[in-house]
């Protein structure tokens, strides 16, 4: 027979067991330290990163930000987010719809959510990334600890590497050829810079850059003044377009322009339009990597994968 000590012993065991939250792990982020459960079962991604980085790394999160003018995922993100929950707006999180949820983990961005970071605390561990676009193999990096698959994460990052070595090789002294990069919007213009994603994706392969572009920060407004500074072998161009066709319009006004028509790459046709959301909305791993299938077709490479 066991002892009353043997008895006392188990019963508090087991009341500890019962009392204590299954937070196992300390997370340094852009907020401070959190702890979160060795195993977060019910995941919310408050960036299109973060939700594109989980799927990325095998999880389905149970709730997710819209992705910028969807319904409500990326065309490459709709089959395994169909089981998601649209938890808001990245800029606009619904923290009712989040709450409900009853997550385990909450992934956001501290440029993004900074002002909601307690109550969202409230509801579950909360871990940041600092910033977002070009640090986005940092916050993959981060989201993968966080969620318990840091091996996951690495071998991601390891595949990715691998495909910038195969690229480099096979475009051999085009690797040398700099590339320059304009985003259309409404009424506006802009010159991503190193910083931006589509500007780490580039340098990542090894493109320069025109000397205009070389600059701080992730974009700059320009004006078709200064369309000169564009001057590069080749010319990316993405268009943020929402419904309106405004967009569209400001990218043709653009190109119709004398001095974008005199441009040497526009002569030669080495202008190309490619999906905003992949080179500047999205920014997750699965955007880098369709960002690469791109390099691939405009410079007519061989795949590789």
């Amino acid at each position: 027979m066991k002892s009353s000590l043997t008895i006392l012993a188990g019963m508090l065991a087991a009341t500890l067991a019962i009392a204590a939250p299954a937070l196992a792990r300390d997370v340094t982020h852009a907020m401070g330290v959190t702890d979160v459960p060795e195993a977060p079962l019910r995941i919310v991604a408050l960036t299109n990163e973060a939700a594109e980085d989980l799927v990325a790394l095998g999880i389905v999160p149970v709730g997710a930000a819209r992705s910028a003018n969807s319904d409500p995922w990326y065309d490459y993100l709709s089959t395994d987010l169909a089981s998601a929950v649209v938890t808001g707006e990245e800029l606009a999180p619904d923290l009712e719809a989040i709450a409900v949820l009853q997550p385990d983990l909450i992934l956001g961005n501290k440029r993004r959510h900074e002002k909601i970071y307690d109550q969202l605390s409230a509801i579950a561990p909360t871990v940041f990334a600092e910033s977002i676009q070009g640090t986005w193999k940092a916050n993959l990096t981060l989201y993968a600890e966080a969620a318990g698959k840091p091996a996951e994460g690495a071998a991601l990052l390891a595949g990715y590497q691998v495909r910038l070595e195969q690229i480099r090789a096979e475009l051999g002294d085009r690797v040398n050829e700099d590339i320059s990069v304009v985003r259309f919007l409404a009424g506006q213009s802009y010159a991503y810079f190193p910083a931006s994603f589509s500007g780490s994706v580039l340098a990542d392969i090894g493109f320069g850059r025109p000397e205009a572009q070389n600059g701080e920060g992730l974009a700059e407004l320009i004006t078709k003044e200064r369309i000169g500074e564009l001057a590069a072998d080749r010319i990316l161009y993405f268009t943020y377009e929402t419904g309106d066709g405004l967009a569209i319009n400001e990218g043709e006004s653009w190109m119709a322009e004398p001095l974008w028509q005199n441009l040497e790459a526009a002569k030669a046709g080495q202008v190309y339009g490619v999906s905003d959301a992949v080179w500047a909305t999205a920014g997750g791993f699965m955007a880098a990597q369709l960002a690469l299938d791109d390099i691939e077709t405009i410079f007519a490479l061989p795949p590789t994968r």
